[in-house]
């Protein structure tokens, strides 16, 4: 028996070698061989997610035999990532990690790195810069087989590129990139991408993922309606639906080279339009899902322990919000009924801390309510809270605060004007899935920047940031899958600074 594991364990590494080295050469503007709609994604059916596996070219088949083997073992609400047949599904079809490499928490000086191996075996991470001589050895030790691990890389250079590959016994079995965040006090250019609305579907387009990795952003953000699907408390189903992200060569090929922050929202939360605690739920639910969340994600382990946490890149403070699971049903439209009163603190504390130039700060839900009169957003929800938060960064003088959102699909920008003068600017680019939505201009179109309807557009945001300029600037641009630039828009630091009151 352990003569046959040695074997299956030598077969899968070289396997996983060779898979890693084509997921690296997905080719430019594929053709999807399906169309999932939404609410076949939402279904959520064993055919429908094969399918998606299978949309954008044929699966490696250990992968997808992997992933068949482990769903069919995920239909007992128990089972997780460690259970010992799914584990053994996994050496048996060849595949030494069930999920990783997937970047995330970028400093000047590191990054870490989440991995998932299939075994027991030490991992060996070697980093070489692409423009010296620099290379440094880091081991990520042994651990319970199927657990999710994660490794920081230390005592790196600012602003550097660095190429990285992973081995077990010699034998490698993944391989990445990275860029080193600038000095905080440094003026170097950041770009982040960011979007939401991934509805699993766009999770295996590789149009859109080598379009993000073209442009090499910093970090890319995640806000919501990402990998899993109205799942409800069926917890191993969470965790089938994170496998299926984790065995998409797209997916892979994003989350081994740019570092990943993800918040999330109502569909990866429990369903249409949930949140807090609901009826046929549980306190003990909402916490299993903070639970899994931070299991399969890389976010910062810091203040909110992943499910809202602030981090800095260069000169750019970077606030994702938990709107969604501190919200208190009983209380709707009351204060404190969207982020509860410890989350309110938190935020405020960091923006009046923060020495960046600009502050992002993101919203699973919209900031405003030009778009479905704020359904289950904001303005149904906290308009109180709302509006002390536009007060306070006004009355502090909090500066560069560009604000971005998620949830109805389509891609849109906004102002949302003070009665001093100033204005807000939100961007939501909620198009990663190509999903349909509502229409792609409000209503009352008097302070909307431009619209887009959701139904097949696939496209992200991106934010440009440049200091070096006498007055620094932010560009944000709106691309499409192919690489073409749909809205192109300057901010001068100076517009998205209160005037002292």
């Amino acid at each position: 028996m352990r003569f046959k594991r040695a074997i299956y364990l030598l077969v899968g590494i070289m396997f996983t070698m060779l898979s890693n080295k084509c997921f690296c050469q997905i080719s430019k503007n594929v053709s999807p061989r399906y169309t999932i709609t939404l609410d076949e994604a939402h279904i959520g059916s064993l055919k429908i997610d094969s399918m998606l596996l299978d949309s954008y070219g044929k699966a490696p088949l250990n992968s997808m035999k992997f992933y068949l083997d482990a769903r069919k073992l995920f239909k007992n609400n128990k089972a997780d990532f460690t259970d010992r047949q799914i584990v053994e599904a996994a050496l048996n079809n060849d595949m030494s990690l069930m999920g990783g490499p997937m970047l995330g928490d970028i400093t000047e000086n590191g990054v870490s790195i989440w991995l998932r191996p299939s075994n027991k075996l030490p991992i060996h991470i070697k980093v070489n810069a692409l423009n010296s001589k620099e290379e440094k050895d880091y081991t990520l030790k042994p651990g319970v087989a199927g657990k999710e691990k994660r490794i920081v890389l230390k005592d790196l250079s600012p602003s550097t590129k660095y190429t990285y590959v992973a081995k077990t016994k010699g034998i490698e079995i993944a391989e990445g990139t990275f860029r080193t965040s600038p000095k905080l006090d440094e003026n170097n250019q950041i770009r982040l991408a960011f979007g939401s609305g991934f509805h699993k579907i766009g999770l295996h387009n590789p149009n859109l993922i080598n379009t993000i990795l073209q442009r090499e952003p910093n970090a890319m953000l995640l806000l919501g309606d990402i990998a899993v699907d109205d799942r409800e408390n069926n917890f191993s189903m969470h965790r089938s639906d994170y496998l299926l992200r984790d065995v998409s060569n797209a997916w892979k090929k994003l989350a081994s080279n740019i570092p990943v922050y993800a918040s999330w929202d109502d569909h990866d939360y429990l369903n249409n339009d949930l949140s807090g605690v609901p009826k046929r739920f549980t306190e003990k639910d909402r916490e299993e899902l903070r639970t899994l969340w931070r299991q399969n994600w890389n976010n910062p382990q810091n203040d909110g322990e992943g499910i809202y946490f602030s981090t800095r890149i260069g000169q750019v403070e970077l606030i994702m919000l938990d709107t969604r699971s501190c919200r208190t049903i009983e209380k709707r439209g009351q204060y404190g009924s969207y982020l509860g009163t410890e989350q309110l603190k938190w935020f405020k504390d960091i923006l009046k801390k923060s020495t960046a130039h600009f502050k992002v700060v993101s919203s699973g839900t919209m900031w405003s309510d030009y778009v479905s009169n704020g359904k289950d957003s904001w303005g149904t929800w906290d308009t109180m809270v709302r509006e002390e938060i536009f007060n306070f960064m006004e009355t502090e003088n909090i500066p560069g605060v560009l604000l971005i959102s998620g949830d109805r699909h389509g891609a849109r920008g906004f102002t949302i004007p003070r009665k001093s003068g100033f204005k807000f600017y939100e961007f939501e680019a909620a198009s990663l899935g190509g999903v349909p939505g509502p229409d792609a201009m409000a209503k009352e179109a008097t302070n909307q920047i431009f619209g887009y309807g959701g139904k097949g557009l696939k496209a992200f945001g991106e934010f440009t940031f440049n200091m070096e300029e006498s007055d620094p600037q932010v560009v944000f641009r709106l691309i499409d899958e192919f690489g073409n630039v749909m809205e192109q828009h300057t901010l001068l630091y100076d517009m998205l600074t209160p005037r002292k009151q």
